[in-house]
């Protein structure tokens, strides 16, 4: 009775173990996986090469470590920025000497990889990735898609007015950000919420110009002349698809680039501390949770501030959070909102002074 027993129980062990089935690996964990692999594995020692592995090196870690601390939205975020490069050095590795090095050669595969990103040169739909979920996915998605046009264009000019190998550069970069759009449709999680009632953001664009260029006076315009351009380069981006009616990637690049200006405001820097900042998130943690609207774009925000706040524990240096939790999620929640009413901008003018030389 008892050898009965354990027969009938090894069958139904080996059944079950028969019908089991292994999870799928998580897409971001492969793909973050595979570019340490190619880092490690590269042994170029070409100037290119040299000058974007320690960047892209400290940023895949970053989005590891992201990924560790259970914020996934944040390593996608950062898979974008570093996948772009590696994307990049290695689509040049795979071309020959002659391309690299030769003008004709290098616009001969300049027109090849015209035809092959053609679908993705037209101009960017705005209903290209509406069926796209998560709505920070397809953020990230639709700031990708106008990229391949304007690298791509930009490519023959670098071609030509500096060496073949900067001009393939920025085709590999054309070809990456339509490699990540197609990478996150596989990240497509249908959301509870409903989609985030977004709309044109021309107001909050024009606010934050405004006072990006009012901020932009001596010292700080010397001191941080580089921090300014990447505060404006973002706002510019912004514009560029909130025109273009992709208003998830209008609004993340808005978000960025007012957390890019929040530390070149004029007055004195504020110190909050690490549980003054953390005790700030809590409310606005809450909001985000609220059901009823997928807000995974401000939880992007929330997730970056957090591994902010964990990162600098010890030293206190949460700007990034500080800057999250008193400016950008506000601007986040506002953006949901109706637009606020605003007199119409005078028209700009330009003047135009000539000064006769002595002499002339």
């Amino acid at each position: 009775m008892r050898a009965a027993a354990r027969a009938a129980f090894a069958l139904v062990a080996l059944t079950s173990a028969a019908g089991a089935t292994t999870p799928p690996p998580d897409p971001i964990a492969a793909e973050l996986a595979r570019w340490a692999e190619y880092i490690r594995t590269n042994t170029a020692t070409d100037e290119l090469w040299t000058q974007i592995k320690p960047g892209a090196e400290t940023v895949l870690g970053r989005a590891e470590q992201a990924l560790k601390q259970g914020h996934r939205l944040l390593a996608l975020q950062r898979l974008a920025f570093v996948n772009e490069n590696l994307s990049a050095t290695t689509y040049i590795g795979q071309r020959t000497a002659e391309q690299r090095k030769d003008q004709a050669a290098f616009e001969a595969e300049w027109k090849r990889m015209g035809g092959e990103l053609k679908p993705q040169r037209a101009a960017a739909d705005a209903k290209a990735l509406e069926e796209l979920k998560p709505a920070a996915v397809r953020a990230m998605a639709e700031a990708a898609l106008p990229q391949v046009k304007i690298y791509y264009d930009a490519s023959l000019d670098y071609g030509r007015s500096t060496t073949p190998d900067s001009g393939l550069y920025y085709l590999g970069a054309a070809q990456a950000q339509r490699q990540f759009t197609a990478f996150a449709r596989k990240l497509h999680e249908p959301e509870k919420g409903a989609p985030p009632p977004l709309r044109a953001l021309a107001p909050e664009l024009d606010d934050l110009q405004d006072a990006l260029l009012a901020a932009y006076r001596p010292p700080a315009s010397l001191d941080k002349h580089r921090d300014f351009i990447g505060a404006n380069a973002a706002l510019k981006e912004a514009r560029e698809l909130d025109a273009a009616g992709l208003r998830y990637g209008a609004l993340l690049r808005y978000l960025e680039a007012a957390r890019r200006f929040a530390p070149l405001k004029p007055g004195p820097a504020a110190t909050p501390t690490p549980a003054a900042v953390a005790e700030q998130l809590e409310p606005l943690a809450a909001r985000l949770d609220a059901p009823g609207t997928d807000h995974s774009i401000g939880r992007l925000m929330l997730q970056l501030a957090q591994f902010d706040l964990a990162e600098h524990a010890q030293d206190g240096n949460v700007a990034v959070a500080a800057a999250v939790a008193n400016d950008v999620l506000p601007r986040y929640f506002a953006a949901l909102q109706a637009a606020p009413a605003r007199a119409a901008r005078p028209a700009p003018t330009v003047t135009v002074t000539l000064v006769r030389w002595p002499y002339t």
